[in-house]
């Protein structure tokens, strides 16, 4: 079954209108307009995702010849392939990984992929399969995955086929690699990863097994010069690309890769299984041999259906259009990519900031932690409806403080890079424990908080300016562009949620100790302006203030990727102390309506993404909430690859719009109330899982019998009229209804 949506075409594998839940989603949305998505082959938290890799080439419809500079290994503007890479990040701001890359060719072999690359056409993508065919060469090639191996399926014509193995192409600031050929049907090895964001000291190396369906009549390896002596003669020299013919010796270096050359029949198929790891060869080979098909494409392909069905159907959503349903459930698709999975089957892994192996048991270690954007919604979200996987992620985060010494900020590969903003561990973990996910270390837990919270000065990885806060209540402003606002204000969350932690311990000394902490945002507001402005050193407020500098990526003083505007609400863990600030409920209400209205609201950043959900704390003025998140849905989501409003920040935006289509929205992490705006399906059914909800399930419907309304006139909860604009976490987990009626 096929359809037509927009330009591109979806294929879906539904019998009927609601067996498949992926018929219901698009893989292309937020494959363009910076949201950094791609619609490679993908088995919900796998460590593999087997992606078309199109931002390096020559061609006229090219980007930039360095790849480096890109954060996606794919954007649907661009048609120019140049293979399938098989690690990647998705919905990330910052290049890393998009190696370990294949690409089928014919005719003479070509190591260059400004020379082999070429124009794909026909892309189809549904989870757990893509396929596109090589203009270039009249090769289709399709791409399915497990959760540690990647299939590939290669058409050819009649004639001389090649598949190129290209170890130096990729989005990784390192470019280090080795290669062995073990037999004319297996190939082995290795290629160093890392620096994220251009930081220093993440590199990581991933391993990996490939294997082919059909014996090699021809096999090479080839280097990227400059000169080398050969330890056994080249069949050919191209430039500065030397070839080795039938090299079974490991080759080392940063431009290498290995080719295996086949004499096909008019469309004979060739395929491919890479099995990855990030311990060893041994155990890339491990996980081959584990998830294998033995070479049955079709087989994987429709055991990652089923997987991305089971997963997708926690949460059914009847009514709304066609494009709205995709929306929804595309989201929940890019909310099970990451994290994701980093131990192998046997359990090893690679310990945090080490290159130790440690093994995990009966859970899963997870990696590809973008805390400071996935705090906010993401983390309560998966506690919602995943609860077991969130309960993995609590566990991973607290095994990286016991194999390092610190809480994870922004960890890839087990390494810590460092990007962002404050200490977005502890929101994370004390929000999931107070949504009733305890099962983990929790004095550990504690003791790691506590560490990063008050030990001073530069040894302190996460809070590095943390002196002057504790001294002051605030980061001054010492550099033009220093991002203290931006600190101090994660810090003040991230404290009010230890002294949350504290509270529920017992700790009623450090209760009062971080509470007070998280209040002295206060030291920042400026009566002049009613606003959060920068500080100096010596206490006097940034002379020259312009609260509106930092729009569209302009460098701010004090704040990170934004504008004052889109900070002064960024105090969700105490509204009513900033209300009264800002001289009541009024002029709360006025300054906030005009952000909407004056459009200094941003929906890509994450500091003021929870902004329209304020309404809800003053009575009467609930109504804004209500219209101005359905304006954001209708204005920035979309079916289509611009359909996600900016970097997705590994499912932040997604978890956005999840959210507020089912009508409730997580405001503050530490706080286990939703706020509630008016759904956008009939009828929402989560499916509470036993092992953590005292409910089965819980429904959401709206009621527009007698109403073509926008506004909530009536909430009844389990037949009960339910008058707050607001519903906490357990009484979701128990299960019942929430009923909406609207106004005529």
């Amino acid at each position: 079954m096929k359809r037509l949506t927009g330009i591109f075409i979806l294929a879906f594998l539904g019998l009927n209108c609601f067996a498949q839940f992926t018929d219901y989603v698009n893989p292309f949305i937020g494959t363009t307009n910076f949201g950094t998505t791609n619609p490679g082959a993908i088995v919900p938290r796998g460590m593999v995702s087997l992606t078309p890799f199109n931002v390096s080439g020559s061609d006229i419809n090219t980007y930039d010849k360095d790849a480096r500079w890109w954060s996606t290994p794919y954007s649907w503007d661009n048609s120019y392939l140049t293979g399938f890479s098989h690690v990647n990040l998705s919905g990330v701001g910052c290049p890393d990984l998009g190696v370990i890359i294949l690409m089928p060719t014919t005719g003479d072999v070509k190591a260059d992929h400004k020379e082999y690359g070429s124009i794909m056409k026909n892309q189809v993508s549904i989870p757990g399969y893509y396929t596109t065919d090589l203009e270039k060469y009249g090769v289709k090639a399709e791409l399915s995955s497990t959760k540690r191996t990647g299939i590939s399926r290669y058409t050819f014509p009649k004639g001389k086929s090649n598949i190129l193995l290209n170890l130096g192409l990729g989005l990784s600031n390192e470019s280090g690699a080795k290669v062995r050929i073990v037999n004319n049907q297996e190939i082995e090895g290795s290629r160093m990863t890392g620096s994220f964001c251009y930081n220093d000291g993440s590199e990581r190396p991933v391993f990996f097994v490939a294997r082919f369906s059909k014996k090699a009549e021809e096999l090479g390896v080839w280097k990227k010069m400059p000169e080398m002596k050969a330890e056994s003669a080249w069949s050919d020299t191209d430039g500065q690309i030397k070839y080795y013919k039938n090299f079974t010796q490991e080759m080392y270096g940063d431009e290498i890769g290995a080719y295996f050359t086949f004499d096909t029949q008019e469309n004979e198929q060739i395929l491919v299984e890479v099995g990855v790891s990030y311990v060893s060869i041994a155990n890339a080979r491990m996980n081959l041999d584990a998830e294998s098909n033995d070479f049955d494409f079709e087989k994987t392909k429709l055991q990652a259906s089923k997987e991305w069905n089971d997963v997708l159907g926690r949460v059914k959503v009847e009514g709304g259009t066609k494009d709205q349903k995709t929306i929804f459930y595309t989201a929940l698709y890019h909310t099970q990519i990451h994290p994701n999975i980093i131990n192998d089957v046997n359990g090893q892994y690679p310990a945090m900031e080490s290159f130790e192996i440690r093994e995990t048991e009966n859970c899963d270690r997870y990696t590809v932690f973008s805390l400071w954007d996935t705090y906010r919604n993401f983390h309560p979200l998966m506690a919602l409806l995943y609860p077991q996987e969130q309960l993995d992620m609590v566990r991973s985060m607290v095994d990286m403080y016991k194999e390092s010494g610190w809480l994870p900020k922004w960890e890839l590969n087990s390494k810590e890079t460092h990007v962002m903003e404050g200490d977005p561990a502890i929101p994370t973990i004390v929000d999931s424990y107070l949504r009733g996910l305890t099962d983990f270390d929790v004095e550990t837990a504690y003791e790691a908080m506590y560490k990063s919270a008050t030990t001073e000065g530069k040894n302190n990885k996460l809070r590095p300016d943390i002196d002057h806060y504790l001294a002051e209540g605030y980061v001054p402003l010492k550099e033009e562009f220093d991002n203290s606002v931006s600190h101090a204000l994660e810090y003040y969350i991230a404290d009010w949620n230890l002294a949350q932690f504290a509270k529920a311990l017992g700790k009623k000394d450090d209760y009062k100790k971080f509470l007070g902490q998280s209040l002295r945002y206060k030291e920042y507001f400026d009566e002049e302006y009613k606003m959060i402005r920068p500080k100096l050193e010596n206490g006097k407020f940034l002379k020259n203030f312009n609260p509106r500098q930092g729009e569209n990526f302009e460098p701010s003083p004090g704040f990170h990727e934004g504008t004052a505007w889109q900070y002064t609400f960024c105090v969700p863990h105490d509204v009513k102390g900033l209300t009264k600030l800002m001289g009541g409920k009024h002029n709360f209400v006025n300054k906030l309506q005009s952000v909407f209205d004056d459009e200094l609201f941003d929906m890509a950043n994450e500091p003021d993404i929870h902004y329209p959900y304020l309404f809800n704390y003053f009575k009467g003025e609930e109504w804004r909430a209500q219209k101005e998140v359905r304006n954001l849905i209708d204005t920035y989501y979309k079916n289509a690859p611009d359909g996600i409003p900016g970097n997705d920040d590994c499912g932040t935006l997604s978890a956005w719009v999840i959210y507020s289509m089912m009508g409730i929205y997580p405001v503050c992490p530490g706080d286990t109330d939703y706020a509630i705006t008016a759904p956008v399906f009939d009828k929402i059914t989560i499916e509470l899982d036993p092992e953590f909800h005292k409910g089965k399930s819980f429904q959401i419907i709206s009621n527009h019998k007698n109403s073509d309304g926008k506004y909530i006139s009536k909430m009844l909860r389990n037949g009960k009229e339910h008058k707050s604009y607001f519903i906490n976490h357990q009484d979701i987990s128990k299960g019942g209804t929430l009923e909406f009626f609207f106004n005529n």
